[in-house]
């Protein structure tokens, strides 16, 4: 049997370094065979009915789950026409119009869009000139923590650059404030938006602003503040969609904000995200990639108690995503209780690397630590801009297998090398492969994903759709916050 799974796409998910004799073995997926059954089954009645059994809201109501629905662009749908229209008209009413976007969310509000922008714009985004970056805007995050060192950096940033521009052109610093908040409340965000949004404005001779909202659009007796304070000032307005938790945003609006600015393609990213989907209807789990990952680490964990994962992409750019997905696996999987009410502390402890990078600082751990872990690389096959390496040093043997050889095969290489050395040591890894890095094949690649801890969930019976974890720091904080106002206004 072949140890990978090939999707048509060219997508491969190759598990040979996780399943196999001194592995997860073929008998213990046969072992599982009825609750991997109930689990595909719950999995497509949450993508037909958006539900999820037991699953309830942070205020204990029924709550829908409907992230499955983001990757279909239809009429009835929640990504329709109108609205990916909508936001492609917005993204080009900046170019050659503001010269700066400052995104302000914290969670997967910032963490997916982080993914977006650096796939597609990169750490030197912000010095390419408006011409190299074809009339769109810089690019900046706040409101992601309370961190008021960062937030005076990036007002003395901005302020130089306004102050050189109305020198040389006469013309004010234009910045498009974009705020993201479902309910308007959220500490981290709504503060730095406040901070920022009060010192342009004060300097209103350097800058002008301007400011989009993306929140929870109803208007019934749960309007969110956020959309009270969006409508009283007109301001341009973007869905944060019920039923899709901050983790999954990114195929929302939420996060396809941030591709519409800089150009990148959001219908092929939900189209790669959409034709994972598909591949991942099958109920036999070796041909369904989801699924077979989310058995494979179930597996792992339980039985042979490899509870810590690596999420380890070869690719400076793709350091973003694992970020992401530590969010995504922790929030989803670290779970106190199972659906019966019993204590299970379940979950498995994400850790961010990148390849090669964190060969020289966690690979030691990872090869000769405890046998607690499973790595998981990600390879890019073929490279958009790649660079061949010559060696003008020929004296040095040790530096010749260097020369006439791309970056890319180096890299690569070194993922192979990393993988066969912890195989040596019986140390499980998985590999997905990526045939190159594109809108497509991102959306591919997250949406599995996203998947794959719904799987897990049910495999586990833990809801893998609340987060009761983090509203119990949410309550503390909120009457502390109060207190400090209390002994400030004494």
């Amino acid at each position: 049997m072949e140890k990978k799974i090939v999707l048509d796409s060219g997508f491969e998910f190759d598990f040979s370094k996780l399943l196999g004799e001194g592995l997860v073995e073929e008998k213990e997926i046969e072992s599982i065979s009825e609750k991997i059954k109930q689990a595909h089954e719950a999995i497509e009645v949450m993508r037909k009915d958006c539900f999820i059994k037991g699953h309830l809201s942070k205020d204990g109501e029924p709550e829908k789950v409907c992230f499955a629905k983001l990757p279909y662009i239809t009429n009835n749908g929640i990504n329709t026409p109108q609205r990916i229209k909508a936001l492609k008209d917005w993204g080009e009413s900046l170019r050659y119009n503001f010269d700066a976007v400052i995104s302000l969310g914290i969670g997967g509000s910032f963490l997916g869009n982080k993914v977006i922008f650096d796939i597609m714009g990169g750490e030197f985004w912000n010095y390419k000139t408006p011409e190299e970056r074809d009339g769109r805007p810089e690019y900046y995050f706040s409101g992601n923590n309370l961190d008021p060192h960062r937030t005076t950096d990036l007002l003395k940033t901005l302020t130089l650059k306004a102050e050189q521009k109305v020198k040389h052109t006469g013309k004010k610093f234009k910045i498009m404030l974009v705020v993201i908040s479902k309910s308007g409340s959220t500490i981290e965000t709504m503060a730095n938006f406040f901070v920022i949004k009060e010192y342009l404005e004060n300097k209103n001779e350097l800058f002008e602003v301007d400011v989009t909202a993306i929140t929870d659009l109803r208007e019934d007796e749960k309007e969110t503040i956020l959309h009270k304070i969006a409508k009283a000032n007109e301001w341009q307005m973007f869905s944060v969609p019920d039923g899709v938790g901050g983790r999954f945003s990114i195929f929302s609006e939420v996060g396809l904000s941030t591709g519409v600015v800089l150009g990148f393609d959001i219908e092929k990213f939900l189209e790669g995200a959409r034709d994972m989907d598909q591949a991942c209807k099958s109920a036999d789990v070796y041909k369904n990639p989801a699924l077979m990952n989310a058995v494979l680490k179930f597996l792992a964990s339980e039985n042979h108690g490899r509870d810590i994962e690596v999420m380890m992409p070869y690719a400076d750019y793709l350091k973003s995503m694992s970020e992401w997905y530590i969010q995504l696996l922790a929030e989803s999987l670290g779970k106190k209780y199972n659906r019966k009410g019993e204590v299970v502390y379940y979950g498995r402890t994400p850790i961010v690397a990148v390849g090669t990078t964190d060969m020289h600082a966690q690979t030691q751990q990872h090869q000769e630590g405890k046998l607690d872990k499973v790595v998981q690389f990600i390879e890019i096959r073929n490279w958009k801009n790649d660079i061949e390496i010559h060696n003008p040093y020929k004296e040095f043997e040790k530096l010749e297998a260097l020369d006439g050889i791309m970056m890319s095969e180096a890299l690569n290489a070194a993922l192979e090398s990393n993988a066969e050395a912890l195989i040596s040591e019986g140390r499980y890894s998985a590999k997905f492969v990526l045939p190159e890095l594109n809108e497509y094949y991102l959306g591919q690649l997250l949406y599995l994903l996203a998947l794959t801890v719904a799987y897990e969930g049910e495999l586990a019976d833990v809801d893998a759709f609340n987060q009761p974890g983090v509203e119990a720091y949410k309550k503390l904080l909120g009457p502390k916050l109060k207190e400090i106002k209390q002994r400030k206004n004494r």
